[in-house]
């Protein structure tokens, strides 16, 4: 296993980490005998979030008598100093730990943010938490380059969390700019949300990039964990082979997957047309139907909204037709 420094944290993880997303699907005895088999394998970071249903609980259960082998990073959508305070306590309580070593704020947009950092808004209850030795350290996660961009000149953002796998290499500059800087860096979906089937070829792709700290796929069979410290132990350069089997990837997934770079905003109608993508990944390759559409159904304009003016194709750099996608999430969502 192959460990880093996460940014100036201090603290030391594997390159390898656990994504705890999946886990909504298993159990908590099958969540414990998973969280051993990462301890055994030198697995040391584990991720989750207070939006991941049960899996803060079924993680605070599994690591009963091991919290202190592993750095425990969470995250909440909270944007008020008061929302922030009681997830953290609720995270504190679900993981069953008196201290969590990363708490993230958790892909917030660009108001949002600003947000976060006025007066009263959720960073004063994380700075006020590290204080009291609850939490560690501070970190951001992002789907939007302009989040991104924007998180790496906020001198309290730690880490940064955002999507880098074959297809949605939109954020290499950036994370090349966190190592520089000294934030680590998280590549969250390294699979493209299940649309890349070649895990191994895909994790392999992503630890060829000496600016990633650590990429975090989400596992809930112990097959995907051995599948996955196979490939993470192989540190070779990738083959010919495997560059081919990368272009091939890129080809089959070019024209009809969404990167989520959000060149197509603003829509007429007011659609936001990456978290829908978002939420149809979850849907259709996640297994997670009750959490994606709930989300979904969270967002304030649906698909179905769409009236095919086509403004957003012409703004879309990888010619995605998005109005058919959108109404392929519309019937898929039923709304």
């Amino acid at each position: 296993m192959q460990y880093r420094k996460l940014g100036q944290t201090g603290l030391t993880i594997s390159r390898l980490g656990f994504g705890g997303i999946p886990i909504q699907r298993i159990d908590a005895e099958g969540t414990k005998a998973l969280i051993q088999k990462l301890k055994e394998a030198g697995v040391n970071y584990i991720d989750t979030a207070r939006g991941y249903t049960v899996s803060e609980s079924y993680l605070g259960q599994a690591l009963e008598g091991m919290r202190d082998h592993f750095v425990l990073a969470t995250k909440s959508m909270a944007r008020t100093k008061q929302a922030m305070a009681a997830d953290i306590e609720t995270s504190l309580t679900n993981l069953k730990t008196d201290y969590i070593d990363l708490y993230q704020v958790h892909n917030p947009n660009m108001e949002q943010l600003e947000q976060v950092t006025a007066p009263g808004g959720a960073l004063e209850a994380l700075v006020e938490a590290r204080a009291a030795g609850k939490i560690g350290h501070i970190g951001l996660t992002a789907h939007s380059k302009e989040v991104f961009e924007k998180a790496l000149t906020l001198d309290w953002v730690e880490t940064i969390m955002f999507p880098y796998n074959i297809v949605e290499t939109q954020g290499e500059e950036l994370i090349r700019q966190c190592q520089d800087k000294g934030i680590g860096f998280i590549a969250m979906k390294p699979l493209a949300g299940g649309a890349i089937e070649n895990a191994t070829l895909a994790l392999r792709y992503i630890m060829q990039n000496d600016a990633v700290t650590v990429v975090i796929p989400g596992m809930a069979a112990s097959e995907e964990l051995e599948q996955n410290l196979a490939a993470a132990s192989d540190a070779s350069p990738l083959s010919e082979e495997e560059n081919s089997q990368v272009q091939a990837v890129r080809d089959e997934l070019g024209t009809q997957f969404c990167r989520r770079c959000n060149y197509c905003a603003p829509c007429t109608v007011g659609i936001s047309i990456p978290n829908v993508f978002l939420m149809q990944g979850y849907l259709r390759r996640y297994g997670l139907a009750d959490w994606a559409k709930a989300r979904y159904g969270a967002l304030e304009v649906k698909a179905s909204a769409c009236v095919a003016c086509g403004a957003c194709e012409t703004r879309c750099p990888y010619q995605l037709p998005i109005r058919q996608m959108l109404k392929q999430a519309a019937q898929d969502f039923g709304e």
